[in-house]
């Protein structure tokens, strides 16, 4: 039997990664929020991974609370993730996975594009996924999947906040208000740019946010998270002094 794997959250996204697990062959231990982590992690201090599978608004107080025993083999999957969210809760080198699937309750997991990885566990997270048929690649660096983690954020967040002014599908974003979507994208890899320390290449993001359209292109833009997703993009651009007009427009029309 291979080693086993604590899942922190199991829910629809919890569930493809404890699905894809188990095929692997690995015994997946699942933490609920009832469950004392602390209590667990002295049964089960040596597991290969510990995937935490929560909503981006949860992880913070996930990471806090992680026990000192799991903290070196912590897996991280959530959007609008990047470096400085783990490094500030002092982990320095997690296994990371951008998820490009969609799962919903009662359907199959949709892929756009392969899920890119990176990390101490990265081909276990891999491998897992493509024997379950979803598409899944090792990225070779750090930097890059700093690069892969800005490009699921500038498709999250410019889909969702423009999605608050037109609603459809990504398909139909593009085709009938792509001056809208390059507007929003614009300003978010602004937020992206000051949130990493980089220069980012705006146009290169829009491109693969592009691919990422073509993966689905009914794709619906608005989900329930979009109004908390313009709110913390704001809060972020406030922190920055960035003047992000139009995201700011949005808010006030969306208010």
């Amino acid at each position: 039997m291979k080693s086993p794997i604590v899942l922190i959250g199991v829910g629809e996204m919890g569930g493809v990664f404890a699905r894809a697990l188990l095929r692997a062959g690995h015994p997946v231990f699942p933490i609920t929020r009832d469950m004392d982590m602390a209590v667990e992690a002295a049964a089960l201090p040596d597991p290969d991974l510990v995937l935490i599978s929560v909503a981006e608004k949860d992880l913070a107080a996930v990471l806090t609370q992680l026990p000192d025993r799991w903290r070196a083999r912590a897996g991280l999957l959530q959007n609008e993730l990047l470096p400085r969210d783990w490094l500030a809760h002092g982990l320095s080198e997690p296994t990371v996975i951008s998820v490009w699937f969609e799962k919903k309750k009662g359907q199959d997991a949709k892929v756009l594009i392969p899920s890119p990885a990176f990390g101490p566990k990265a081909d276990l997270l891999v491998n897992a996924l493509q024997g379950i048929d979803i598409a899944a690649r090792s990225v070779p660096s750090a930097s890059a999947m700093r690069d892969e983690l800005v490009l699921k954020n500038v498709y999250i967040l410019t889909t969702n906040i423009a999605g608050l002014v037109v609603g459809g599908t990504v398909s139909e974003l593009w085709r009938d208000h792509e001056a809208l979507a390059r507007e929003v994208a614009g300003e978010v890899v602004q937020i992206q740019a000051w949130l990493t320390g980089e220069q980012l290449d705006s146009e290169a993001l829009i491109q693969g946010m592009l691919v990422a359209f073509d993966g689905d292109p009914d794709h619906g833009c608005m989900g329930r998270s979009a109004p908390a997703r313009l709110a913390r993009a704001l809060e972020l651009a406030d922190q920055a002094g960035l003047s992000v007009p139009k995201l700011r427009a949005i808010r006030t029309a969306h208010s």
